[in-house]
């Protein structure tokens, strides 16, 4: 869990590194290439390449169980209050398993880090110059291009 908060942290501090008084900057899909472009450094700690892919995995995966739980607990509207608290403070691996279905890609627990990045960096560096794309968009097209849910 540590290792994952600080991964995450990671992450924010370079998808928002100077962000002021305007407000969080938005890592672009142009900056997001130049982090990927040595393909063989991928595997090298603490890389921005691979620290963004991760921590975009974890967030959508984290935020898409979320969201889906929140929206059956819409519709049951008679849960207890101690039902609601252990289904937001405690989500399943089944339930983040239901939620992949909304992200619209599926990740399997055979696959390795190192081989969903070298998938999402050369699938990044062939997209067009693109100057409003974000980093989150093209990360995310590459994910639902090569790990579509079957």
């Amino acid at each position: 869990m540590f290792k994952l908060l600080n991964v995450l942290m990671i992450t924010l501090l370079l998808v928002f590194p100077f962000a002021g008084a305007q407000g969080a900057q938005l890592l672009m899909a142009e900056q997001l290439i130049r982090y990927c472009d040595d393909t063989s450094a991928l595997s090298t700690p603490g890389n921005p390449c691979t620290l963004y892919v991760q921590g975009f995995i974890n967030g959508a995966v984290a935020t898409d169980a979320r969201v889906m739980l929140n929206m059956e607990a819409e519709k049951k509207q008679s849960e207890s209050y101690s039902e609601r608290a252990i289904r937001t403070r405690a989500p399943s691996r089944g339930e983040y398993l239901r939620a992949a279905k909304y992200a619209e890609f599926c990740l399997g627990s055979t696959i390795r880090l190192k081989q969903i990045v070298t998938h999402v960096a050369n699938e990044i560096k062939m997209l067009p110059p693109v100057n409003d794309l974000t980093a989150a968009e093209a990360v995310y097209g590459a994910l639902k291009k090569h790990y579509p849910c079957a």
